[in-house]
């Protein structure tokens, strides 16, 4: 009698295998890079929203920006090992090999860049490419070489609703899509800071060259986060200086700015690791109360 031979999904696809990727691919992370290419689209269209447009930014924004965490993880997996925040990693953690991950990684920023550029425009697949070189070849490197790569890193932290924008005009040079790129970047020094100053032992034990390593009283990293949190109430309301948003983002906004700020200055009253944590857990709220606010603003007027 001919045997059956049952059907398994399980000899081609080893759920650990697929956690580990997802993983890799950073996806809190890459959630907000998504949030804020979203914020940065609709804000740019006007009111006259492209969905279709939309979901194409999206889905190519989302490969590389996965790729982009993914590579980051296999240039910086020896690293991570060294750190307790970190050694549980995908790769560090000998889930999947140096040699997948690369591979994995480099497929998707490929796939990603060429899909922006044939679904979106030149411009948006320019721009996320610009956040994958600058990320990748010059903020990953200098973390362990300078201090100042806090201020390197920002930049491509800052470039999603630049390309968001892009997007949606295909061109860049607004005002308002430049406030966008402030309100980002000035966002994540002291979202940075924080996370340094928690995890300053396990960045020092790795080699990484973070401010709290050189300022152990931290008056420097008080003087970048409270000037940073100052900036961020101007720049914040000038989303509705300039017209882009009403009343309702603009008490909303600069009510988060001004609590966001609040943690800051307990942080430079205690310069602790206590103060820095609850500034660090302030910074995860701030970008997603702040495009909240925008969405809620546009849906209500």
């Amino acid at each position: 009698m001919k045997q059956t031979q049952t059907f398994s999904l399980s000899k081609f696809f080893d759920s650990k295998q697929l956690a580990a990727y997802y993983e890799l691919t950073k996806p809190g992370i890459t959630l907000t890079v998504l949030a804020s290419m979203v914020i940065g689209f609709i804000l740019g269209s006007a009111g006259q929203i492209d969905y279709i447009t939309l979901i194409h930014a999206t889905l190519g924004t989302w490969l590389i920006a996965s790729g982009t965490a993914a590579h980051n993880q296999f240039l910086e997996w020896r690293y991570d090992g060294q750190m307790k925040r970190t050694q549980k990693r995908p790769v560090p953690a000998s889930k999947i090999s140096p040699k997948k991950s690369v591979l994995f990684s480099l497929t998707l920023i490929t796939v990603g860049l060429f899909y922006l550029l044939l679904a979106v425009n030149a411009v948006a697949g320019l721009v996320s490419l610009l956040t994958t070189l600058i990320y990748l070849g010059i903020y990953t490197p200098m973390k362990r070489i300078s201090v100042a790569n806090v201020f390197i890193g920002a930049i491509p932290g800052a470039l999603p609703p630049v390309g968001g924008w892009a997007a949606a005009t295909g061109h860049l040079g607004s005002t308002g899509m430049w406030l966008l790129f402030g309100i980002v970047f000035l966002w994540q020094i002291p979202h940075v800071m924080a996370i340094a100053w928690v995890c300053k032992d396990d960045y020092s034990n790795a080699g990484f060259q973070m401010l709290p390593k050189d300022d152990p009283k931290g008056i420097k990293a008080t003087i970048l986060i409270v000037g940073c949190l100052v900036a961020l109430l101007p720049v914040s309301y000038g989303l509705y200086h300039v017209g882009m948003n009403s009343w309702i983002y603009l008490v909303g906004g600069l009510l988060s700015s001004i609590v966001f700020l609040y943690y800051g200055l307990i942080f430079a009253k205690d310069r602790d690791k206590p103060s820095a944590k609850k500034l660090m857990f302030a910074s995860f709220g701030y970008l997603p109360a702040i495009w909240a606010f925008v969405i809620i603003d546009i849906l209500i007027l």
